[in-house]
């Protein structure tokens, strides 16, 4: 079972997120609400995967990311983003994001592009398929 770090600022965001995740059989190792909690969070709790929303105070996920991937970098981060950041979503990839989720989430859809990037298969142009289906 693989451990998800959950990172947005939004509390109702992780409340729908982590109830999709463990819907989904995966483990929550812990919960974040910015990017510099993140990075403290990861390297004490050791997760398999982070989700990551872009836009948080204190640290934004872009940031926190490019930190967490200069700690580990095979760590898998798939970023949370809403439609018409296409653009962050772009700056996130190059930071090191393994790949990313729009909301509104989809338990379907989110437990496909998680394992998929746990399994390191799913590259960025096959999520883009996904999301859109």
């Amino acid at each position: 079972m693989a451990r998800i770090l959950i990172v947005d600022d939004s509390l109702a965001t992780r409340f729908n997120l982590k109830q999709i995740l463990c819907e989904n059989d995966f483990e929550i190792a812990g919960e974040a609400a910015n990017g510099e909690e993140a990075v403290k969070k990861f390297v004490e709790l050791k997760p398999d995967l982070v989700t990551m929303d872009i836009t948080m105070p204190v640290m934004d996920g872009i940031t926190a990311c490019r930190k967490i991937k200069e700690i580990a970098p095979n760590a898998c981060i798939v970023m949370i983003t809403a439609l018409g950041q296409q653009t962050k979503v772009l700056e996130a990839i190059k930071a090191g994001a393994s790949n990313y989720i729009l909301k509104p989430f989809n338990s379907e859809k989110t437990a496909s592009v998680l394992n998929a990037v746990l399994e390191k298969k799913l590259t960025i142009k096959e999520a883009v398929l996904i999301e859109s289906r």
